[in-house]
């Protein structure tokens, strides 16, 4: 809740990040040893790839860390730009995997476009809002209807890749900063309902997504069919118990349960330390969504509009791609390719998650700063 005076960053927010990326690679390691022996005769592979996108993470955040946020603010569109080339070079170039083409081979690792389109949307999005604020909050097309023109730009290329995980996540997160921007209720109820049947029929189209619904309905009709991950995962859940089997004991990883170390992580950890180990997980994940809505807050209280507009849009993407990947490995919502964030395995998620902390961080430094900077001032005014 309160956070060190004295310190010109957010120590708390550190170590939050930090002992949850602790935890992804402890978790990954245990999950991934079945099938990493399986594809590579390494038990470690994906332990050592899990580590270097760490560690690339940490210098990549710590690089970012340096740019002001008035860049941010400035080059919102270019890279908004990038994004949607990168959408448009991963349908030719990308690299198909299940069935779904969305990453970009680079050798060390696979870039997905859609991880930095989140981000970048995200951006583009606080500066339009501080821009545009009087219109978002007086005019329907004018203010309401472009940021949801461009969303639907980005929406149409990720769906042709398909991903519909993301695209949900997008729109979550959009409607939250629209509303936090003051936009009228009426409008946001009619364009929240439009999204919600819009969502309706992209699952209606596609017969691969109907049969996620139905077996999310009722796993165990087909437990070795549609229903098999599923059913898989909410065994974990009743293998782990209060305290779990205890680390590394995990069943239902010894390819059981598909996907373990990526998507259904969260299933193993539940296995292995039980209840206790998930709620703390989840106290994590969500002292850190906390974080960012104090930042966003305080933000706003300083006059730094963008900033705080930035600073919710990331609470908000954390929160909801939390819930929908912790919903998915228990049964509570469809499944979707989403990761849990800073902890699954994917090196173009965990860099970008990590840069989106960093973000989170110089905004709350440059609050600080002007912060201590104004203090000052009125020292020397009071002695004069």
């Amino acid at each position: 809740m309160t956070s060190d005076p004295d310190a010109l960053f957010d120590r708390q927010l550190v170590w939050i990040a930090l002992g949850l990326m602790l935890v992804g690679l402890v978790m990954v390691t245990s999950a991934s040893f079945p099938v990493s022996s399986r594809l590579t005769d390494q038990p470690f592979h994906f332990m050592f790839r899990h580590a270097t996108f760490l560690f690339l993470a940490i210098v990549v955040s710590s690089v970012v860390m340096q740019i002001p946020t008035q860049k941010w603010f400035q080059y919102s569109s270019l890279l908004l730009g990038v994004s949607l080339f990168l959408l448009v070079i991963v349908l030719v170039l990308g690299k198909s995997v299940n069935g779904a083409s969305r990453w970009i081979p680079l050798g060390l690792f696979n870039l997905q476009p859609a991880e930095l389109a989140k981000l970048s949307l995200f951006i583009f999005m606080s500066g339009y809002l501080v821009r545009k604020q009087d219109e978002v909050r007086q005019t329907f097309f004018g203010g309401f209807m472009k940021p949801i023109m461009v969303f639907s730009c980005l929406a149409v290329l990720l769906l042709m890749q398909p991903d519909l995980g993301t695209v949900i996540v997008m729109l979550v997160t959009l409607f939250g900063m629209l509303f936090i921007a003051g936009a009228k209720l009426s409008q946001f109820i009619a364009l929240m309902v439009a999204g919600i049947m819009s969502v309706i029929g992209l699952i209606v189209a596609e017969p691969y997504r109907i049969r996620r619904v139905t077996s999310f309905l009722d796993p165990w009709e087909d437990p070795f069919g549609s229903g098999y991950q599923l059913t898989q995962s909410l065994m974990a859940f009743g293998r782990g118990s209060w305290f779990g089997q205890g680390l590394g004991n995990s069943i239902q990883k010894l390819e059981y349960l598909p996907e373990a170390h990526t998507d259904f992580v969260f299933a193993v950890l539940a296995e292995e330390l039980g209840f206790v180990g998930v709620v703390l997980v989840l106290g994590l994940l969500m002292a850190l969504v906390l974080k960012a809505v104090f930042i966003g807050r305080k933000a706003f209280e300083s006059g730094h509009q963008f900033g705080g507009y930035l600073a919710f849009g990331i609470g908000i993407w954390f929160a909801f791609q939390t819930l929908v990947n912790v919903g998915a490995a228990a049964g509570i919502v469809p499944t979707k390719g989403l990761t849990l964030p800073l902890i699954s395995y994917g090196g173009s998620s965990l860099i970008i998650m990590s840069v989106a902390v960093s973000i989170l961080l110089r905004i709350d430094f440059e609050r600080r700063l002007n912060l201590g900077q104004s203090d000052t001032v009125y020292e020397k005014d009071e002695k004069k």
